[in-house]
């Protein structure tokens, strides 16, 4: 089984399935460690708080087996809430430890503009990156969220702004992430998808 989306209680699972069999990622909704172990690529969901989707994580006794995963090398793709799970720490709510992937810090959005960032917005490229091969700079994708990546920006490859600097997807060798929700993000979101297959096939 290649790509296994991680059903851990928290996430939209449906929709993100429905848009990887559009552009033909085999894919499965599982928290079966023993099919987690055989992935060639794990996908990370999440929407909520962060504290609520961490605690559930921990809960589902899947984080040895996702460590597990990208230690191994193995590819793993985070998705909205799932992509601040990956960082060291997140100010929502209180201090959460997080996965500590990557490095850097979940903040609130201290901005002018409405709260939460919820709508369009277009993507600036800030490194090349096979992910990005089918999709061209300032195309638009769907944000939820009223928290954001605080970070060094080092693992960003695209970002986006709203009020302030957002990186929207990031990576740490063969750990991707998008802040925005690839699945509702109409062409552009399967092409992502599309080329994030085309990596582990």
């Amino acid at each position: 089984m290649k790509h296994v989306i991680l059903d851990y209680d928290v996430g939209n699972l449906a929709s993100i399935k429905q848009a990887c069999d559009k552009v033909g990622l085999d894919t499965i909704v599982s928290k079966d460690p023993k099919i987690i172990k055989e992935a060639t690529s794990l996908i990370l969901p999440g929407v909520g708080a962060f504290e609520d989707a961490m605690n559930s994580l921990i809960d589902s006794g899947l984080i040895p087996y996702i460590k597990d995963h990208i230690n191994k090398g193995k590819y793993l793709l985070g998705i909205c809430l799932g992509m601040q799970l990956l960082y060291t720490k997140s100010y929502e709510f209180g201090e959460h430890q997080g996965l500590d992937i990557f490095k850097g810090e979940i903040k609130k959005l201290d901005i002018s503009l409405k709260i939460p960032h919820m709508g369009w917005n277009n993507l600036q490229f800030d490194k090349v990156d096979p992910i990005l091969q089918y999709i061209k700079e300032d195309s638009y994708v769907y944000f939820v969220h009223s928290y954001y990546v605080s970070s060094s920006n080092e693992e960003c490859i695209a970002s986006t702004n709203y009020g302030v600097k957002i990186p929207a997807i990031v990576r740490n060798k063969n750990v991707y992430a998008t802040q925005f929700h690839p699945e509702k993000s109409g062409a552009v979101g399967l092409n992502i998808l599309k080329a994030y297959g085309e990596l582990i096939s």
